[in-house]
């Protein structure tokens, strides 16, 4: 499914640095959290990419009218709702095609902290061959249930990692372009709800350095423009079976290491060799 351009180019940015890097939202049906998430990251200068995923609340309209006139804003639509990885991989090809080395995704909803861009940003610059990952610092705003379910996810992704990924399921991240088109081309995984979580272990798989940093996150009530498409029962599914997939890929991989008569080595080694692809 291709995308649909909209608003303005961002070539501007791209002839001024060879380290260059913008803000990548995939948003589907954000209502109004969507122009103030925009406004508060065009704030800090930073070119904003919208990838619109199939939206049907008129937000996308909202935005294209509040930003008229603004290059730094750019909109792409999506015909079809396709799920958080296939909005975000659509926009990191535009985004490798003209010459962006780096994406910080982060949601639409308002939950992300649009003040932590400028560290995670420069950390990004200083370590360009890294990930940076947020670590959620809840609030009294997080939902326990919310909270609590994470924290089994979050061990098991320790495991399949060597315990190198601080918190699997927080999306406020900033990726190396070429790396992360890399692994999601070589799965038809991560398209949807399990692309954080499956993103940073197949990264780091390959031999990505996480560096994880930690950031505030909000939630909104209704009442206050809070949107969630969260679904407890089918999200957790999805995750289970990413999880299985992630865990006999890891015990084959070692399986094939003893066969080989190296041993199990250093975990580290043996996972960047040995789970690229798959």
């Amino acid at each position: 499914m291709g995308i649909e351009g909209g608003g303005a180019a961002c070539a501007g940015y791209v002839q001024r640095a060879a380290h260059v890097q913008l803000v990548l939202i995939p948003s589907y049906n954000s209502g109004a959290k969507l122009c103030e998430t925009v406004a508060q990251v065009r704030a800090h200068g930073h070119p904003v990419w919208v990838v619109i995923d199939g939206s049907t609340d008129g937000s996308d309209a909202n935005l294209a009218r509040r930003f008229t006139g603004d290059d730094g804003l750019k909109i792409f639509r999506r015909a079809r709702n396709g799920g958080k990885g296939a909005a975000v991989l659509d926009g990191l090809r535009a985004a490798a095609r003209q010459g962006f080395t780096h994406v910080l995704v982060m949601d639409a909803d308002g939950q992300h902290p649009a003040s932590s861009i400028p560290e995670f940003l420069a950390l990004s610059r200083q370590y360009p061959e890294a990930m940076i990952l947020g670590v959620p610092v809840f609030d009294e705003t997080a939902p326990w249930i919310r909270v609590a379910g994470r924290r089994l996810c979050n061990v098991l992704t320790r495991l399949e990692t060597g315990g190198a990924i601080g918190d699997s399921l927080f999306g406020f991240r900033v990726y190396p372009v070429g790396p992360l088109l890399s692994v999601m081309a070589a799965s038809r995984w991560m398209r949807g709800f399990d692309f954080d979580a499956e993103a940073a272990v197949r990264l780091s798989w390959r031999g990505v350095r996480a560096l994880n940093r930690p950031a505030p996150v909000r939630y909104f009530r209704p009442e206050a423009g809070g949107v969630s498409h969260f679904r407890y029962g089918r999200d957790n599914a999805v995750l289970a079976a990413m999880h299985i997939r992630l865990l006999a890929r890891l015990l084959i991989s070692q399986a094939m290491t003893l066969i080989g008569g190296e041993g199990m080595g250093c975990f580290v080694k043996t996972r960047t060799r040995r789970l690229g692809n798959g």
